[in-house]
């Protein structure tokens, strides 16, 4: 089985190196054991091929290993066969079903072996050092030729002719040996002592020489040059520590009719370099490579070699950023050269196959639950939950989303915990029911409970409310309230609330808790403590209460404080039809004379039976006496007596004139008109209003000695009494102020009266003669008869067919009668049915 690496071994390889920040890894590392350990224990790996299927390691002393991808070796005939070179083995090859793999070796020997039949073995001896072989991805396929490429100081194409002969071509005469290729369908890379070439099979020619720079150290034939495909038209080119990505593409057709140039052109894409050897090339995703380096460094203090690492970079033009860097852990790292490390990759499943001469290690992508555990260990919850909401996983949710509860717990961050619950639980009970304790313990259910379920669909149980508010009743008494408000009361035991209450009471915050007592009394249908307490708080939710739960029959005895507590809204109830009876709001109130006025003046406005009018009169005196004087006028429903008593005591001038003049004694409301108030206008009024001679006698009486009122009833009596009574008054030599002025008016007004009676004396007469004549040109006026008509006296039709045997007598009142059915015919002077005169 596969070993998991340690990163505190010595002997493992760390999965990332340590920085002050942790950054969160691309990838992860397994160390191949099992047969695989003792094949390292004995033997030093010099080359690797990666196959979906299996490994394939070649060890420097020209042996060749199979094993499946957790290092078990596979029983095949391949690895029962002893050493098919006699030195290191520098390359191995496989086509892409894994059928064949090819090997070359210093040994000069290329050897093709087939791992299901040996048909199509081959053995080839170059006498000179082969270190790069590859074969034809489409080698297993019958009729390809079964052909591979070999490189020496040039490069040669091998296939299978007719008669199983194998036909050389020479692709091209390199510059120096052939280090490295890489077959792609119709594309081949290699490398050459000058730079890296790209040959098209399907048009025989080459696509150009991209030149590599020789190195500040050293030579560039020193540096293994790796090459890679990233897919059909995409290579990528690690030499040195230079890296190059180049795109395969088609030229302009026009271009390659008229010029004669190769279909295909090679463009670098982005050329950057870094700061390692590069030991190994691979894709990731889309503009992502993973890169196997040696570092320039070496150790300060052994000077020998540092660890590789295996970078992820995201490549641009000309630069690139570093995304994750890993210092691997390889065993006798040491004393190792830069191309004693191998990379190589099964795309499809993102595998990475680092080698060293006495380790294996795979680094593979970073699934969604190694993620998510990584994000786990590192306190990176949100993180790992937006992970999980994308990809899923063996993890779940709730699981990550406990774990950050407790940490945000930890910190003391209770807002923040208590909304991950809500996004987290949702409507879940259990988890609510099961998570809200770890704020119980910590004493912060009040961040919580915003948050907390209180719907029908997602009700707690009742006890988890109720710690909340007990939290709040500790802590936060108007928090508290405020809750009592909003809850819905079947959350929880109002009782068992009311009695923490009442076992927490306190004298500072007791207007507070009188209030929450009040709201539970309530909610318990204790309405008479709800309205005790509401009353004690002179609180004015105690009219809602009312009204909301028909109290009006238990607040009899509280009908003053009621009205202390706001006069406009319990005078608004106790008028409400039907509520409360108007008596007994009356004897309540007796001895609080400004509430019953508030309350029966209000109460006149609806009612209009006046039978608190006895009552009223005494009220208005005593509360609002510019009323009482309309009132008295507008009503007849109290004692006038009384009234006048109340009045006359309270010197209420005008209403006393009003009551003696409803009582009759006018002469004493004149008198108190002209002695008291002095309004001679209104004295004047008066008199006219009543028409009374002795009214005027006494006022006229009252004038003789102040001439200013003798001014003012000579220009006010025209029309009521005869001026002559009033200018014989006057005595001779009296100084009257505009008595000249006041006779004129009196004259003139006098004038102007009796030409408006003559005026409407002839109209009348000419009326009178005009409407008689019309009547008797009406009453002389033929009267119709015909045969609907019948004889008042026997029934029968007044026309009879024999005209002769009777006359028809009619009357004004259009009764018709026979001159026969008459009593006397001959002296008929009224209607026998009316009495109404004959015409």
């Amino acid at each position: 089985m596969a070993k998991k690496m340690d990163p505190y071994d010595p002997e493992s390889a760390d999965s990332c190196s340590l920085t002050e920040e942790e950054v969160e890894p691309k990838l992860k590392y397994v160390r191949l054991s099992n047969d695989l350990k003792n094949i390292l224990s004995e033997e030093a790996v010099s080359c690797i091929a990666v196959h979906s299927k299996f490994l394939c390691l070649g060890t420097h002393w020209g042996r060749i290993h199979m094993l499946d991808h957790q290092g078990n070796r596979v029983d095949i005939p391949i690895n029962m066969r002893q050493n098919p070179h006699t030195l290191s083995v520098n390359k191995i090859a496989v086509d892409s079903k894994g059928e064949h793999i090819a090997t070359c070796s210093d040994d000069g020997m290329v050897i093709i072996s087939g791992l299901c039949t040996d048909e199509n073995n081959q053995k080839l001896k170059v006498d000179k050092v082969i270190k790069a072989v590859e074969l034809d991805p489409m080698h297993h396929k019958s009729g390809s030729g079964r052909r591979f490429l070999i490189g020496d100081n040039k490069l040669v194409l091998y296939e299978k002719t007719f008669l199983k002969g194998l036909k050389p071509t020479i692709l091209s005469d390199s510059e120096g040996p052939v280090s490295a290729i890489k077959w792609n369908g119709q594309f081949i890379a290699w490398a050459s002592s000058l730079g890296v070439h790209v040959y098209d099979l399907n048009e025989r020619c080459s696509l150009g020489l991209i030149k590599w720079e020789e190195p500040k150290d050293g030579r560039l034939t020193d540096f293994r040059c790796n090459l890679n495909w990233s897919n059909q038209t995409t290579l990528l080119i690690g030499w040195v520590d230079t890296i190059r990505i180049c795109v395969i593409r088609k030229r302009n057709p026009i271009e390659v009719s008229t010029r004669n140039l190769p279909t295909y052109i090679v463009d670098p894409m982005s050329t950057f370099q870094t700061e390692f050897y590069v030991c190994g090339i691979a894709p990731l995703e889309s503009h992502q490579l993973v890169v196997l380096g040696f570092s320039k460094e070496r150790d300060s203090e052994t000077n020998k070699a540092l660890r590789p690492i295996l970078c992820v970079l995201q490549f641009k033009a000309s630069d690139y950023i570093e995304i994750c860097t890993d210092s691997l852990s390889m065993r006798g790292h040491q004393e190792y050269k830069c191309d004693d490390y191998h990379l190589d990759c099964l795309i499809e499943e993102n595998q990475y196959f680092i080698v060293s001469p006495k380790d294996v290690v795979v680094a593979s992508l970073y699934e969604t639950d190694d993620r998510v555990q990584w994000l786990i260990e590192h306190g990176k919850f949100e993180q790992a939950m937006e992970v999980i909401a994308k990809h899923g996983g063996k993890y779940s949710l709730v699981t990550v989303a406990r774990l950050y509860l407790d940490h945000l717990l930890s910190l003391q961050q209770f807002d923040e915990a208590a909304k991950l619950c809500l996004r987290a639980f949702k409507t879940d009970k259990q988890l609510w029911g099961e998570e809200v304790y770890k704020f119980a313990k910590v004493k912060q259910l009040r961040s919580v409970s915003s948050y907390i379920p209180k719907s029908a669909e997602c009700k707690l149980k009742p006890h988890v409310y109720e710690m909340v508010l007990y939290e709040y009743l500790l802590f936060d008494p108007d928090g508290f309230l405020q809750l009592i408000k909003e809850w819905q009361p079947g959350l929880y035991n109002t009782k068992a609330v009311i009695n923490a209450i009442n076992g927490n009471f306190n004298i500072e915050d007791a207007n507070i808790l009188l209030e929450a007592l009040a709201i539970l009394y309530s909610h318990d249908k204790e309405y008479d403590k709800a309205l005790t307490m509401y009353l004690k708080l002179q609180h004015r939710d105690v009219f809602e209460l009312i009204k909301n739960h028909n109290l009006y029959s238990v607040i009899k005895d509280t009908i003053v404080q009621l009205i202390e507590l706001d006069s406009e809204k319990a005078i608004a109830m106790l008028l409400e039809k039907d509520k409360i009876p108007a008596e007994d709001v009356v004897k309540e109130l007796e001895n609080r004379e400004d509430y019953l006025y508030r309350y029966l003046d209000a109460y006149d406005k609806i009612d209009n039976s006046g039978k608190f009018h006895w009552k009223l009169v005494k009220l208005y005196a005593k509360y609002e006496p510019s009323k009482l004087l309309t009132f008295l006028k507008r009503s007849n429903n109290y004692p006038i007596q009384e009234a006048f008593d109340i009045c006359k005591q309270q010197l209420f001038y005008p209403e006393m004139v009003y009551l003696l003049g409803r009582m009759g004694n006018t002469r004493d409301a004149l008198s108190i008109i002209i002695h008291k108030l002095e309004d001679i206008q209104m004295a004047i009024d008066f008199c006219k209003e009543h028409d009374d001679m002795d009214l005027w006698n006494d006022l006229i009486n009252e004038s003789v000695e102040k001439p200013y009122i003798m001014t003012k009833l000579l220009d006010g009596i025209a029309g009521f009494i005869n001026p002559e009574l009033l200018v014989n008054k006057i005595k001779k030599g009296q100084e009257i102020p505009g008595l000249k002025n006041s006779i004129i008016k009196m004259l003139c007004g006098f004038s102007l009266q009796v030409s408006i009676q003559d005026g409407c004396n002839q109209i009348l007469v000419s009326d009178y003669f005009n409407m008689h004549e019309r009547l008797s040109k009406v009453q002389q006026r033929a009267l119709a008869v015909t045969g609907e008509n019948t004889c008042g006296l026997c029934r029968r039709d007044i026309i009879v067919k024999d005209h002769s045997r009777t006359d028809i007598v009619v009357f004004n009142c259009r009764h018709f009668f026979h001159e026969n059915c008459l009593p006397d015919k001959y002296n008929v002077d009224f209607c026998t049915v009316c009495k109404s005169r004959k015409p």
